[in-house]
């Protein structure tokens, strides 16, 4: 029995290290996802700039800064929601430990 609770031991800082290892992973993602998202608002700052300065050779000053406000209000919410959805993945599981805790467990039934 002594065994057994070494062998527990050693599934337990499996999961540890699995879960520390994704969640790592699972950071850095999120970070790198955040950095672009940053240069991409500025850089479509710029564009919409540009753009709403072109629109106002067409129409009055205001409704060329309401139509890019509209499409900034519309890209917002497109972006809010991928967001939401890759959010809702869950919480990093350790499956490879729980699937070794499984077959230890069956081993010391039988």
């Amino acid at each position: 029995m002594e065994h057994a609770g070494a062998l527990a031991k050693l599934e337990l800082e499996l999961a540890a290290i699995e879960l520390k290892r994704k969640a790592v992973s699972l950071g850095f993602g999120v970070g790198l996802t955040a950095g672009a998202g940053l240069v991409a608002l500025v850089a479509v700052g710029f564009l919409l700039a540009a753009a709403t300065a072109a629109l106002t050779l067409v129409v009055a000053t205001w409704i060329a800064l309401l139509i890019m406000t509209g499409g900034l209000l519309a890209v917002a919410g497109l972006l809010a929601l991928l967001g939401i959805k890759r959010l809702k993945g869950g919480a990093p599981v350790p499956t490879q430990a729980l699937a070794e805790a499984k077959l230890t467990a069956e081993a010391l039934r039988r």
